[in-house]
């Protein structure tokens, strides 16, 4: 039996300017920027950005009604976006687009204009955490607190200049060096009491990630880090109604495996073992060519298949597979990432098989509308008195975030039905199951 429709949620309209706010505004940051300049003024398409292209089924497929999301959900517009951010070098973003090498000539003259107005703030840096880069685009201050309330007057310096009504913040910036969760992360007493005292297990992207919840704007972690992904941000989080997403944006390699992993499990497949390798030349790779940042990433990339494949419950498909993965930083390569992945299978009667993929992907060209998604949709979650952890978005994660003691969703294709589901809910609409019983009866 269907359930019965609910009443469409109280979402406030997205009325004025969305301001987009950035801590690291390199490949990515610039890619995207430079995206949405060249889709409103009309010389390009945003491919791949759910938001803008991608539609949803509601109620029966006899209905006929398949309408863009961005027409079921008052979504911000694009004209309405204003971007900031902050970066360890002060180039304008149309330097570090040209300088990232992701986008071509055409693109970027076309746009350069106007990527030339938007320039970075000095970061927040920490050489412990980021330790194959280094600028003098830094801020100073007696204290971590300090540096986080000179975030908080840049938010309310840039909210004011650029007339913007409501703000998000992605990170965008490089993956910060391993950390677990310490004392100072347990409560947001004693995360504030360790901002006074510059406690060492503060990271950057954590001073970010609380100037923003503190200024109440939703926050989502583009990178591997920790940041919001502790018991004291998360109490922030709920204490100031935002609501908070992460983390690592889900583009290639991985992106792949969320594809493959429930094609195998589906169909009972057995595997043996899946060995990746990567190399990128960008600054990405450049940061996790040191072995704790790597640290980070393979940590957020090894969980995948796990929560996939569920060994516990298959245990003669999946008990003891190998899972390597490997990142090569190779400059000539630039942003232009290549994965190749052999992955070994067996089928009936334990017969063996293979499969290799060889991905030549460009990683910010995957990224950029990953970031146009998340900024409009955790919009929409504010607008809606959302708050805390958006589950919801785990579509856009390789790592996603969930509630304590809840098992991550990684299957790329439950996300996604989480995802529109979550619409249809905000929009008092029949949430899809694909029982299909009612086109028999």
């Amino acid at each position: 039996m269907t359930p019965p429709v609910k009443s469409p949620a109280d979402i406030a309209p997205a009325r004025g300017r969305l301001g987009v706010l950035l801590p690291g505004m390199g490949a990515v940051a610039t890619t995207f920027i430079a995206g949405v300049e060249a889709v409103r003024t009309g010389i390009a398409k945003p491919i791949g950005s759910l938001t803008q292209m991608g539609t949803i089924r509601l109620g029966l497929r006899t209905e006929g009604r398949s309408p863009l999301i961005r027409e079921l959900v008052p979504l911000a517009a694009l004209d309405e976006l204003r971007f900031g951010g902050w970066d360890i070098f002060p180039d304008s973003a149309y330097e570090a687009a040209r300088k990232a090498g992701v986008l071509g000539e055409q693109h970027l003259s076309a746009v350069r204009s106007f990527l030339e107005t938007v320039r970075p703030m000095p970061a927040v840096f920490d050489q412990e955490y980021v330790k194959k880069l280094s600028g003098k685009h830094v801020k100073q201050g007696r204290s971590k607190a300090d540096l986080a309330e000179q975030v908080g007057a840049d938010i309310e310096s840039f909210r004011k200049r650029e007339d913007c009504a409501r703000l998000v913040m992605i990170w965008c910036g490089s993956t910060e060096v391993y950390r677990k969760p310490a004392a100072v992360h347990a409560t947001l007493e004693a995360f504030e009491k360790g901002l006074a005292k510059s406690d060492p297990e503060i990271a950057p992207s954590q001073i970010y990630a609380y100037a923003a919840l503190k200024s109440g704007i939703p926050f989502a972690n583009g990178a591997p880090n920790l940041t919001v992904d502790t018991p004291a941000l998360q109490e922030l989080a709920r204490a100031r109604n935002v609501p908070i997403a992460g983390k690592d944006f889900k583009t290639g390699q991985t992106l792949m495996k969320t594809i493959l992993a429930p094609g195998f499990k589906a169909r009972l497949l057995g595997l043996q073992g899946w060995y990746s390798t990567n190399i990128l030349g960008n600054r990405d790779g450049e940061v996790l060519d040191d072995p704790e940042s790597f640290k980070s990433k393979e940590v957020s990339k090894l969980g995948v298949l796990e929560h996939i494949l569920q060994p516990h419950l298959y245990p003669d498909l999946y008990q003891s597979f190998h899972h390597v993965v490997r990142i090569n930083y190779y400059p000539p390569r630039g942003d232009n990432k290549e994965g190749w992945d052999n992955i070994d299978i067996f089928g009936w009667l334990g017969y063996p098989m293979q499969i290799k993929i060889d991905f030549l992907c460009r990683d910010s060209i995957l990224a950029a509308p990953i970031v146009l998604d998340l900024a409009l949709f955790m919009d929409l979650a504010q607008r809606c008195g959302m708050h805390g952890i958006q589950e919801w978005l785990s579509f856009y994660w390789k790592s996603p975030m969930a509630a304590p003691g809840l098992y991550p969703e990684h299957d790329l294709f439950i996300q996604l039905m989480k995802l529109k589901n979550t619409l249809r809910h905000l929009r008092g609409e029949e949430l899809i199951t694909h029982l299909g019983l009612e086109y028999y009866d």
